[in-house]
């Protein structure tokens, strides 16, 4: 930006706010003269480098350390803006013990990850007020850099990547600022030397992302903080827990289908954890140990109805995998495959070992299916338990129902249909789906059948399983996630927590266990909503036509985010050793390690000695008035004109006008003119290329005439 330009934005006696904004950026891209200036424009860009640093730290820091920070980022960029003095060093001493005391009083150390990161970040606000020489701005660079490496302890998503991105190349701004010791450059000049700079680097990272050895778990993660973490199930349910779920978007898991869609909504059971322990109030799930009367269930699948899908499973500290029922293989491919996963008796995938990090594996589920026609009474003893001294009124409901419902004492279809009397009292005895339900007491199942009739899934499926142990059915309840949403941009269904739900299982004579969803009796809509989920965000936006197509505009900007965050997740951060091994199969190598060191070692090495070439080779000056000065004397030699080698730009001007005819003489003045304005420029004002090949044609144009 030159000079005249600054000038132009300025003329007038009284700006506007828009054209003084207009004026100070034009001033700041534009080279400084004074070192003032300079020192004002720097430390203004290195603050908003420093943004793009702290801004994904403020979401898992305490309140008061986010409030410290944009205090005294906000006092600096005023302190840099109105060219105001530094408060004294002896001030600063207060500040820091203030600052060490309170993370220290937060997290009662100041090592580990969130006390170590705030502390940092506390050092790096209080640096900024007394960066006075060019060796603080080193210092308060170089820790930017440290600190941007501890974003990924956090997360590693692509909002990070990209305020990451932002923050390195602005830091390298800043670099070439400072380093610059005379001569200051245009805003465009440094940008362009970041970016050479960053296409440098592209393809080292490239080679070092791809070949570089992928360890088998996370490796930005802490085991002391991975706990923080956590899916919204649970291994126990007491009503109003899986409540708190409902209302959280948060993703569980992503699934892929093999076919162009996913299966109906009502088939869209993922099962998760098997409770069958009754408290009176909570339910838990039954260890293997305690149940060593139990034979292993027999699955009979309809091959028909088997679909194949790819789940990604986002990271949550426990060993539980999510599957359609029912399973019909264990993951065939992905971290948890090589026989590493298994299934429990009673139908819920685990894999050996925690889930600490993303994780991606293929299955295939049949959707119509039998299950547990093999079992026996005493193993199915430990499903008809219920804890004496819990819920009279129930127990007594059941023994009435056994005698109202016909044959129910003697028909082989007894259990069924008690089942459908319990189903019928849900649907016509005014009870009702909501969210928020009122607290019940000790006996859960009594207040909720006989006196609120309100709640959602965890407490149907508790009263149902209750019910029917009563009446001496085999019942349990199962736990996982019902349903997705469906994104039509990348063909992924993605469930939610807020898709956490509870059923149940019920044992038939000669169907074995049966799903049973007690809540689809009351509220259906819950269970067959459309896989787009549109009502969710339209509820609450009123009558009209522009509120629909707000949502509808909302939900397709929506809908593109989360597919590109998706494809993040799938391509970057789901690259596994086991994407790595297929990488070499695909490039026809054995895909051992091996192999991969050397392949990685050929290609670091290869990329070494290419960007070692450019940047080491020899390189010819070059000057681009100087060989247009060549050209013009070329082009005054044709004509027989050879003026003196000894002479500079004006001093050719007297032997010219003598052997020049005064029209040729006129337009080599002007040439040399423009020469001798764009050689003598200041450092800011030097000419582009653009400039050079224009007068570059001009020389080629003249045609010199002697005297």
């Amino acid at each position: 930006m030159t000079e005249q330009a600054i000038n132009a934005a300025s003329n007038g006696t009284r700006l506007g706010p828009w054209q003084q904004l207009r004026r100070f950026l034009l001033t700041l891209l534009a080279p400084q003269v004074s070192s003032a200036a300079r020192e004002r424009r720097d430390t203004l860009v290195l603050l908003l480098a420093l943004a793009f640093v702290v801004l994904p730290h403020l979401q898992h820091t305490a309140w008061w350390a986010s409030m410290v920070l944009a205090v005294l980022w906000t006092w600096r960029f005023w302190l840099a803006l109105t060219q105001r003095p530094l408060p004294p060093r002896l001030a600063m001493l207060p500040l820091l013990a203030a600052a060490t005391l309170a993370v220290w009083a937060e997290h009662r150390t100041l090592l580990g990850r969130d006390a170590g990161v705030t502390f940092l970040l506390m050092l790096l606000a209080l640096k900024l007020l007394e960066m006075r020489a060019r060796r603080d701005v080193f210092v308060v660079i170089f820790l930017a850099f440290f600190i941007l490496l501890t974003q990924f302890l956090f997360g590693q998503g692509i909002v990070v990547a990209l305020l990451s991105l932002g923050a390195v190349l602005l830091l390298f701004f800043s670099l070439i600022s400072v380093n610059l010791a005379e001569n200051d450059l245009s805003a465009a000049h440094k940008a362009r030397l970041v970016g050479v700079v960053l296409l440098k680097a592209l393809p080292l990272a490239a080679a070092l992302f791809l070949l570089f050895p992928r360890l088998p778990g996370p490796l930005w993660g802490i085991a002391s903080d991975a706990s923080t973490s956590r899916t919204g199930l649970s291994s126990t349910m007491t009503p109003g827990a899986i409540g708190q779920l409902l209302q959280s978007e948060a993703i569980a898991f992503r699934v892929r289908f093999a076919g162009e869609q996913p299966p109906m909504a009502d088939q869209l059971y993922w099962r998760g954890p098997v409770l069958g322990l009754f408290t009176g109030r909570s339910w838990l799930a039954l260890a293997e140990a305690d149940r060593p009367d139990a034979v292993p269930t027999e699955v009979r699948s309809d091959a028909q109805s088997v679909i194949e899908y790819t789940v990604t499973l986002e990271p949550h500290r426990r060993d539980w995998l999510f599957a359609l029922e029912w399973p019909t293989e264990l993951p065939a491919t992905g971290r948890v495959g090589d026989g590493s996963s298994r299934l429990s008796r009673d139908g819920q995938l685990l894999a050996n070992g925690l889930v600490a990090e993303r994780m991606r594996y293929t299955l295939r589920s049949a959707t119509r299916f039998s299950l547990g026609m093999n079992e026996t009474p005493l193993s199915l003893r430990t499903w008809t338990q219920l804890p004496s001294g819990f819920n009279p009124r129930t127990l007594e409901y059941a023994a009435q129902l056994r005698q109202q419902v016909p044959g129910a004492l003697i028909s082989r279809d007894a259990d069924a249909a008690l089942v459908g009397a319990v189903l019928t009292r849900f649907r016509r005895e005014g009870y009702r789906y909501t969210l928020e339900p009122p607290v019940l007491g000790r006996h859960t199942v009594d207040e909720f059948l006989f006196e609120t009739k309100a709640g959602f899934c965890e407490h149907y499926a508790s009263a149902f399983v209750t019910l029917m142990r009563a009446l001496d059915v085999p019942a349990r309840v199962v736990t996982g996630y019902q349903g997705g949403e469906y994104n039509p941009i990348d063909d992924y269904l993605t469930v939610r927590q807020a898709d956490a739900h509870a059923w149940a299982e019920v044992w038939l004579a000669g169907r074995g266990w049966v799903r049973v969803d007690p809540t689809a009796a009351v509220a259906p809509e819950r269970i067959e909503r459309t896989r787009g989920r549109p009502d969710r965000e339209r509820a609450g936006a009123g009558a009209g036509a522009v509120a629909p197509a707000v949502f509808d505009l909302w939900r397709a900007l929506r809908l593109n985010a989360e597919a590109i965050e998706n494809a993040w997740n799938q391509w970057v951060l789901s690259y596994s050793p086991e994407r790595q091994r297929a990488l070499l199969r695909a490039l026809g190598l054995a895909p051992d390690m091996r192999t991969l060191i050397v392949l990685f070692a050929v290609a670091i090495s290869f990329l070494l000695a290419v960007l070692a070439w450019f940047s080491l080779r020899h390189r010819v000056p070059r000057d681009p008035l100087g060989e247009i000065v060549v050209l013009l004397k070329e082009r005054l030699l044709r004509a027989g004109i050879a003026p003196p080698s000894h002479l500079g730009l004006r001093g050719m001007l007297p032997a010219l006008k003598l052997q020049l005819d005064p029209a040729s003489y006129a337009t080599a003045c002007e040439l040399l003119a423009r020469i001798e304005t764009l050689r003598y420029a200041r450092a800011g004002q030097r000419a582009g290329p653009a400039q050079w090949r224009e007068l570059k044609r001009a020389v080629r144009r003249f045609r010199p005439r002697a005297a």
